[in-house]
Formats: structure tokens, sequence, C-alpha cells
């Protein structure tokens, strides 16, 4: 699949989740997850409070696309992973309700910037420590006023901790496996 078809495919999917009942059956909510409806911890991220948010959003993952420029397989892997662990990770916070993509896109981000530094891109670096620094700044000094008023919501900065976390693990996690792969093959040879 093309990666711009997977971008449309993805915000067409966000939009679609705009729309009742399908908001009201796809938002993460503890207690209809604890009560069975698992997969609210991964359509969480895909649903948004308001057309603000969900365009934000949106724009931060065609963005990040662009900067990137991942393969399409990339993409969908981390984006999945990254939503799981934010629909995980926020099990073990005492929110009660979340929607966005934000989380997913921090991991989005930490992934395919610490892949690019661990590459050999030295400029990648300094991506990766803004993304540190934002998730340092938002726990010490909370999220920006703007942006919860433009969301109607709190922002949900434990998210973007756990996205942000998943997305560097996920990339770290992949980079030793294939250094495991060449020292086999290395052997073997």
């Amino acid at each position: 699949m093309n990666l711009y078809l997977l971008l449309v495919v993805i915000s067409a999917l966000c939009l679609g989740l705009q729309f009742e009942p399908l908001h009201s059956l796809s938002q993460w909510q503890r207690g209809d997850i604890l009560a069975g409806q698992w997969w609210r911890i991964l359509t969480g991220n895909f649903t948004h409070t308001n057309f603000a948010h969900l365009a934000m959003n949106l724009l931060g993952l065609w963005v990040i696309s662009s900067i990137f420029r991942p393969k399409t397989q990339a993409l969908l892997r981390a984006l999945l992973v990254a939503s799981l662990a934010v629909g995980i990770g926020n099990l073990a916070t005492s929110m009660n309700i979340y929607v966005g993509l934000s989380g997913a896109l921090h991991g989005l981000f930490g992934y395919f910037a610490l892949l690019e530094a661990l590459s050999g891109r030295r400029s990648s670096w300094l991506l990766v420590t803004g993304l540190i620094a934002k998730i340092v700044w938002e726990h010490l000094f909370g999220a920006s006023e703007t942006t919860s008023a433009m969301i109607h919501a709190r922002v949900a900065i434990e998210s973007h901790l756990a996205g942000a976390l998943s997305g560097l693990a996920l990339a770290l996690l992949e980079r030793l496996m294939a250094h495991q792969r060449q020292s086999n093959t290395n052997k073997n040879a």
C-alpha cells in the first residue's frame, strides 16, 4: 500500500469516528475497558474531542510522514504499537476518558527520529532531544492552555509520555534486533 493511501485511510477512519454512534463506541473509557470493551484501548486514539482536535492531530500525522518519509509498513507498525502503548499506559493513570492521536504521534516522532539518529544522521539527535525536552516541560510546567482551549479538554500529557516511550523503545528494539541479525550473519559467513 502506498504511504499516502495509508494516510488517507487513517484520516478517513478518524473522521468517521467523529460521528455518533461510532464516537461513543470508540472513546477510551476506563470503565468500559474494564468491563470488557478492549477495542477502546486502540480506538480511543483515533477519535477526537472536536474537529479542531482532529485537524490538529491529522496535520501532525501528515507532517511527521512528510518529514521522515517512512515505508508504509513501518508507519503502520509504529502507529499500532504507539496506539496500544498509549491505550494500555492510560490504564496506569487516573484518567477516565481519553481521545486523540497525539500520544501516538509522539510515539511516531520518537520512533522515526531515533531510528535516523541511530543510523548515523547526527542532526536527528536534536529531534530526539527536542521530544524529550517537550515531555519533560509538559510534566514540569503543564501543557499549553491554548491547546486545551482549542480541543475543549485537558491535554493528556501522560499519553504523550507513553507514546514517546513506546516509539523510542520500538526504535531501540528494532536496532538491537538488526544488529543481532548482522552479528549472526557474520558468524555464519
